[in-house]
């Protein structure tokens, strides 16, 4: 097996155009896949390349560089938008996990219970593709298709994470058998705009309980208008159609969906918290 670790966007594209090697970034979840099959003949190591690490902001909104570690978002100073993102951050494995973990690579992997993905989905966050012919960009929620499948093209690499400009507060919340390294039973972000009491806006993601994870647009619409401090009620009625829990190791369905409404309705009033304090 090759390993290349060029130092430009272009010389990595170049060396994946062939299309028959693998982009590598931190690692954590490729590596350990190698025990299973083959290994490639190729690796392209990106954590070299200019301009895919590091935070930015521009006149529209955000930027997370692909290779963007997740204790780099943890440790970030970024407004209370990004506060569900910077939780998620920490629960992405262990330490040393975070520290060599990258953005783009958890959304690559593409696993039901990847830590990030709620979070970003809440964020309305979009995915940048440069491959040899040009650039182009995906709402994440269109990126991943199912367990461990993405619409990443043969020869593209992710660049980057969109986020755009927004109001509001973010919070995360996710439950496993324990408090650490722990693979999620349920997980839940939410991004909250509050105005004079009221719910202004509400995005709301779920993962772990679907082939991907999910926005519950039914009941951000239902929130919409909400008196802030009374949104539970309307949480525990929902029955989340968006969903599809399935029985495995770790939970039944049934317990799953249990807990996901009770995760909700503890993130939105997190979130609510969070605006309260912020404006005040």
């Amino acid at each position: 097996m090759s390993l290349h670790r060029p130092e430009t966007l272009d010389d990595a594209l170049s060396l994946m155009g062939g299309g028959g090697a693998v982009a590598l970034a931190g690692g954590t979840d490729l590596y350990p896949a190698l025990r299973d099959g083959v290994p490639p003949s190729e690796m392209v190591d990106l954590t070299r390349v200019a301009g895919l690490r590091g935070i930015s902001r521009d006149g529209s909104g955000w930027r997370i560089g692909a290779a963007t570690s997740w204790t780099q978002v943890a440790r970030a100073e970024l407004p209370p938008l990004f506060d569900g993102l910077r939780a998620a951050a920490r629960e992405v494995g262990s330490v040393q996990i975070q520290n060599a973990g990258t953005v783009a690579g958890n959304l690559c992997n593409a696993s039901p219970a990847a830590d990030g993905v709620p979070a970003l989905l809440a964020l309305d966050a979009s995915v940048e593709l440069a491959s040899g012919t040009g650039t182009r960009v995906l709402p994440l929620a269109q990126f991943i298709t199912g367990p461990r499948a993405t619409e990443l093209a043969p020869g593209e690499i992710v660049t980057a994470v969109l986020i755009p400009d927004a109001a509001g507060s973010g919070a995360f919340l996710k439950l496993g058998a324990r408090r650490y390294l722990v693979i999620s039973i349920a997980m839940v972000s939410a991004v909250v705009v509050v105005e004079a009491g009221r719910i202004a806006s509400a995005r709301i993601a779920v993962g772990a309980c679907s082939p991907v994870a999910r926005r519950l647009g039914g009941l951000e619409t239902l929130l919409a208008g909400h008196e802030a401090a009374a949104t539970e009620p309307v949480i525990l009625r929902y029955d989340y159609p968006e969903l599809s829990p399935i029985d495995d190791v770790r939970a039944r369905a049934g317990y799953r969906r249990e807990a996901v409404a009770t995760l909700v309705a503890r993130a939105v009033a997190l979130a609510v918290e969070k605006e309260a304090s912020h404006v005040a």
